[in-house]
């Protein structure tokens, strides 16, 4: 009699431990959601504090600050930014954005497929196997062909989720070709400048925006910058980062891109963006009392457009820079073989003559 009910008690026991883990993890996979519609609900609802231009550019002279037309596109809502409430990644525009992002929406549905299973089973057990149904407990120790199953199945879904995974580690660090256009970003505290190695070497300084500012010109708050980074959409761009103070890190979520900034090295990556528009970033780096206020904006154009802005702020091109041609090997004065110069001056002959 006390063996059955300590086996009852055991099951009792175990039954509830199933079910506070399967509660456990429910409430886990509902948490992340949650936050973000929270967090979402307070940034809408909450006054952000107001950026001061001046302070964002503290410790910045007049010589490293530049006065630029930067062309003012006018942002879609919805694309290159965050939306309110959103709950899956930024819609993308590079190649390897739009890679990462179908890879990911596999992967939901690999995820909800296996918990969906497991969920399944577990209530298939908790019900088959319950105290009630099974009054002399079972005493199977093993099955061979469940335990060869539960091994082989999850290696081959890792292998195959591994495949793609691996494949979109390379694409995020594959070489720039040695026609892409290089372009600089320094972090400093708390700003950007943006610099054109390849263009004459001039830098773009980059503060955010006050909410009044970013308002007046239609354009979020805390993203809106006063001079964008302006970039040729459609072609190949080097993208150097590198740190003027501290450790930054320049990210842009809708162009799947993301390099951290560190003084004294210079990080490097490719970067093309397919098509024209302003996408908004932010640095993901902590580095300092003003890390949440130095936006990145980044303005792509076409190629066309492009030139021209450089060429507006004073930027040259390479084919522009090259030494001029050497004048052309002046011609013979006289078609007539041994003749004198044109311009030869006539020779006079002081010396008395002899009579022959």
């Amino acid at each position: 009699m006390s063996t059955a009910i300590l086996q009852s008690s055991f099951h009792r026991a175990h039954r509830l431990a199933a079910l506070l883990v399967l509660a456990l993890m429910l409430a886990l996979a509902a948490a992340p959601a949650i936050a973000q519609q929270a967090s979402s609900e307070a940034a809408m609802s909450a006054p952000g504090e107001e950026a001061d231009p001046a302070a964002l550019a503290e410790g910045s002279t007049e010589d490293t600050v530049t006065e630029v037309a930067t062309p003012k596109m006018k942002p879609i809502p919805g694309i290159g930014m965050p939306i309110a409430a959103g709950l899956n990644v930024q819609e993308q525009f590079s190649p390897t954005g739009q890679y990462a992002e179908g890879f990911h929406h596999v992967m939901l549905w690999v995820m909800g497929v296996i918990s969906v299973f497991v969920l399944v089973l577990l209530v298939y057990v908790m019900w088959k196997f319950r105290a009630k149904a099974n009054p002399v407990p079972s005493r199977t120790t093993h099955n061979t062909l469940l335990e060869v199953a539960w091994t082989l199945v999850p290696v081959l879904v890792l292998v195959a989720i591994a495949i793609p995974s691996i494949s979109l580690l390379a694409q995020q660090y594959r070489t720039p070709p040695k026609d892409a256009i290089t372009i600089k970003a320094t972090g400093y505290q708390w700003y950007w400048g943006y610099s054109y190695p390849d263009n004459g070497d001039f830098e773009i300084i980059s503060n955010m925006l006050t909410e009044e500012e970013a308002d007046a010109a239609g354009e979020p708050r805390l993203l809106a910058v006063d001079n964008r980074m302006v970039v040729p959409a459609g072609v190949p761009l080097r993208i150097q980062t590198t740190g003027a103070d501290v450790i930054h890190s320049f990210a842009v979520p809708s162009l799947w891109f993301k390099l951290d900034a560190v003084p004294g090295r210079l990080n490097e990556k490719l970067l093309t963006i397919e098509k024209p528009g302003v996408y908004y970033g932010q640095c993901s780096e902590l580095c300092g009392a003003r890390h949440g206020y130095m936006p990145i904006a980044v303005e792509a154009l076409p190629l066309d457009e492009w030139r021209a802005w450089v060429r507006a702020q004073g930027g040259t091109f390479g084919e522009e820079e090259a030494a001029p041609a050497a004048a052309p090997t002046q011609q013979p004065e006289s078609a007539t073989p041994n003749a004198a110069g044109a311009g030869a001056p006539p020779v006079e002959d002081d010396a008395p003559s002899t009579a022959a």
